[in-house]
């Protein structure tokens, strides 16, 4: 199955990588990602300039906008409809991260941005692009993907929002599974678990860790996931093979939440 794909989050980490793997498939993308820092955020966030290498990379169209803004959101996929004739997938892959804070102490900012970015992001794109999604004639074979967490399954101690928040995806991405499944648009979670990313190197100042490597220690198989491990189960999630797999929460974790 290949068609038309956009992809929130596109500048790196997860979003590039699966914005590589749908393009040697033979995907169309539009690549969204905020290209600008986050005051509320302690690490820096993707530029303009590494989006459009991916775009080099793919073949695929860059777009600058913010998760939420409806508005930018809905700009970009009516430029996927306009370019490429529709919309067959949604990738909800933008994130962030802050903590360090207990639950009662994390300020309005930091609940904010996590909640905004994180969960309402995913919400704001599937506003803009489910209806595109539906002017598909049926049988439709749509996708809605969003990316959750280990911590959307498991309590963090210090990132008490951040875990709501991805905790929050999973329970809309099932909601809009019962919604959709009718339709002919399957909806899933994929969740990883520490995942080397800008992200994680974020995560371990919260724990004071001298670096992201020793978020291993709490996996199976005693190492971080790659990026293009979660774009992989994301691709799969896109194709044929999983027509049947809707309302799933498919963990990429390394085993992290095995036990």
């Amino acid at each position: 199955m290949t068609g038309v794909a956009v992809i929130t989050g596109a500048a790196r980490g997860i979003g590039a990588a699966t914005a590589r793997r749908l393009a040697r498939s033979g995907w169309e993308l539009v690549l969204v990602d905020r290209c600008a820092d986050d005051d509320a955020l302690a690490y820096p966030l993707a530029t303009r300039a590494e989006l459009d290498a991916v775009a080099a990379q793919t073949g695929g169209v860059p777009f600058v906008a913010d998760v939420r803004d409806q508005a930018a959101l809905d700009a970009a996929v009516a430029l996927a409809v306009e370019r490429f004739g529709g919309v067959d997938a949604a990738l909800a892959v933008a994130g962030c991260i802050t903590g360090g804070q207990p639950a009662w102490q994390t300020d309005d900012a930091a609940w904010s941005v996590l909640l905004d970015v994180n969960t309402a992001g995913v919400w704001r794109l599937a506003r803009a692009a489910v209806p595109a999604m539906l002017e598909r004639p049926a049988p439709r074979q749509g996708r809605f993907v969003a990316v959750s967490s280990a911590s959307g399954t498991l309590g963090m101690p210090l990132l008490a929002a951040y875990s709501a928040a991805k905790h929050a995806v999973i329970g809309l991405v099932r909601s809009m599974a019962a919604e959709l499944g009718p339709q002919g648009i399957t909806v899933n979670a994929v969740a990883p678990g520490s995942t080397a990313t800008m992200m994680l190197e974020a995560s371990a100042g919260v724990y004071g860790l001298a670096t992201s490597e020793a978020f291993a220690a709490h996996h199976q198989l005693g190492r971080l996931v790659q990026p293009d491990e979660v774009a992989a189960m994301i691709e799969w999630v896109c194709g044929p093979e999983a027509a049947a797999v809707t309302g799933a929460v498919l963990p990429v974790d390394a085993g992290m939440t095995a036990s």
